[in-house]
């Protein structure tokens, strides 16, 4: 049950809980005036008994709800309600069934020993009601048996309805934190997607746009007289291929490379297209079966192989690099090793490189391991599971 059906059988049961005490002393009223023969006198006291309890209960709780709140307020209405009942009682034992009233009242506002004193009570009257009063001696054995029944089972019923009370409210406090918890769960879901797709958004346009216009530069900067015309070809292609690169990652899409070849030709085609750019010799190396992997897994290796090409370009000076792609059991693995001046790992490079290729191999519940010492070459290993 949600908590918009929970708080709607609430408000019935405490509407009914709220209309059978007056519709209990108007039914018994009835009967009174119906099936019993009085003086003037003596009908118009009752009547009058009954009206200061319509006004008791009225003015206490009904045009006031809040008074239930209040401690002391609660102990004076049930403390009146109870003298209402013993008198009204003790006069007629057709308001016998007014008792229900002090029950639902004493249940709902009362706690602890005091709930069940005032039920007590309230049933002691109730069987001085049904026998006018303490009963003669031959009497007294049934009214003391009848005594024990109704206090018993007053005391019993009302110790039910309050466990049900509370563990009706329990429910409630839970399906609210639920909710709550729910709502929180479903922000942070929100606030994590963003963070995730700000870093997705960072990583694409820092593995071709910056990259990109790197080549570009470079190409452009090491032009001469007699080489121009190839540099600025080279630099034509390279802007016409991140503009393609930068369209899919606004859009989500796989790398270009990846949508028509394999994961091992892609690899194989990035190599190439940077040894061609920056003129150092690039070896791709294939070990094991290769098989249908995840298009995620295949993403982020290949995004990992452009980033790892790219810090060799900006920062390694290396003369030969070598990449190695490995289908295992349940991994695939990407090696990637240079030559060139490496760096210390207790002073990394500042920059995003290394930091994206972590975050998108962690995402997938992969491991990116750097290898480097000043003057030994540089390696890099991305272990994704396939």
């Amino acid at each position: 049950m949600d908590m918009a059906a929970l708080d709607s059988w609430e408000r019935r049961l405490a509407f009914i809980a709220h209309v059978i005490p007056y519709f209990v002393l108007t039914v018994t009223t009835v009967m009174y005036s119906i099936f019993t023969a009085h003086t003037g006198a003596e009908l118009w006291f009752t009547y009058g008994v009954v009206a200061f309890g319509y006004a008791w209960m009225t003015w206490w709780l009904t045009l006031d709800p809040a008074r239930r709140d209040r401690v002391e307020l609660v102990a004076v209405f049930i403390g009146g309600l109870v003298v209402f009942y013993a008198v009204l009682g003790m006069r007629e034992h057709w308001f016998g069934a007014v008792s229900y009233a002090v029950y639902i009242y004493a249940s709902e506002l009362l706690r602890g020993r005091w709930m069940f004193f005032a039920v007590a009570v309230t049933a002691v009257l109730a069987t001085l009601s049904l026998f006018g009063g303490y009963p003669r001696a031959e009497e007294r054995p049934a009214f003391w048996l009848l005594l024990l029944v109704f206090v018993g089972v007053a005391c019993t019923f009302t110790f039910v309805g309050h466990v049900t009370t509370e563990q009706s409210r329990l429910r409630k406090e839970l399906l609210e934190e639920n909710e709550g918890l729910h709502a929180q769960l479903l922000v942070q879901a929100h606030e994590a997607g963003v963070q995730d797709e700000r870093h997705r958004m960072a990583g694409e346009i820092h593995d071709t746009l910056a990259q990109g216009l790197t080549g570009i530069i470079t190409q452009l900067s090491a032009a001469t007289v007699s080489d121009w015309e190839r540099r600025v070809s080279v630099a034509a292609e390279l802007a016409r291929s991140n503009l393609a690169e930068a369209r899919r990652s606004v859009h989500a899409l796989r790398p270009p490379a990846l949508d028509s070849a394999a994961l091992p030709e892609a690899i194989d085609e990035v190599a190439s297209g940077w040894s061609t750019v920056y003129g150092v010799p690039v070896s791709v190396t294939l070990t094991g079966a290769v098989r249908v992997i995840h298009p995620e897994v295949e993403v982020a290796l290949l995004r990992t192989a452009q980033e790892a090409l790219a810090n060799v370009a900006k920062h390694a000076s290396a003369s030969r690099v070598g990449l190695t792609l490995s289908y295992m059991e349940d991994v695939v693995t990407l090696d990637v090793r240079d030559d060139g001046v490496g760096f210390d790992l207790t002073h990394p490079l500042s920059g995003f490189g290394l930091p994206a290729m972590r975050h998108r191999v962690h995402r997938l519940s992969g491991a990116l391991v750097v290898e480097s010492e000043p003057g030994a070459g540089t390696a890099i290993s991305a272990r994704v599971p396939a």
